[in-house]
């Protein structure tokens, strides 16, 4: 069982003997691919052109333009329901502490300053490793309180960056 929240309305989806069911409503579809992240859609008689707009892992939220009226669809599978259940369905979105490093490396660049207020995404600094370049981003909201390295500091694994 999963759920899906469109808008602010919650649908209950289940899959029966390969029967796509929708508040307990079987779905009658036919859904054709037409090119990456574009569908066609025939439900009841009427034809949809579906887009796949933006896709975010991490939040499990997708948003959609069908017929050119756009959509966000927040999936929920039957983890995040039994959590959301036991009453820690925020767990992922909680306050963030620090940024430390995912390896050791070199500070190329830092995208943030003391003080600076952060959204879940937003680019925080860039590491280099191995010869690749590697964006850290921050994965909550929060207001920057210390930085704790420079541009060409050498790190280590685990080594605290940026306090919140």
């Amino acid at each position: 069982m999963k759920k899906a929240t469109v808008n602010k309305k919650d649908f209950i989806i289940e899959h029966a003997e390969e029967v796509l069911m929708i508040n307990s409503k079987a779905l009658n579809w036919d859904l054709v691919r037409l090119q990456d992240g574009h569908f066609h859609i025939l439900h009841e008689g009427k034809s949809y052109q579906a887009e796949i707009v933006k896709s975010d892992l991490m939040t499990k939220t997708v948003s959609l333009k069908i017929n050119n009226n756009r959509y966000t669809v927040e999936l929920k599978d039957k983890f995040d329901l039994l959590l959301e259940k036991m009453g820690i369905s925020n767990a992922n979105t909680g306050k963030v502490n620090n940024i430390k490093a995912p390896m050791p490396g070199l500070i190329i660049n830092l995208k943030v300053a003391e003080g600076d207020t952060v959204k879940a995404g937003d680019q925080l600094l860039i590491l280099e490793a191995m010869k690749m370049e590697n964006i850290l981003k921050s994965p909550g909201d929060g207001v920057v309180k210390k930085i704790k390295v420079k541009k060409g500091d050498s790190v280590e694994k685990n080594q605290i960056l940026i306090e919140f």
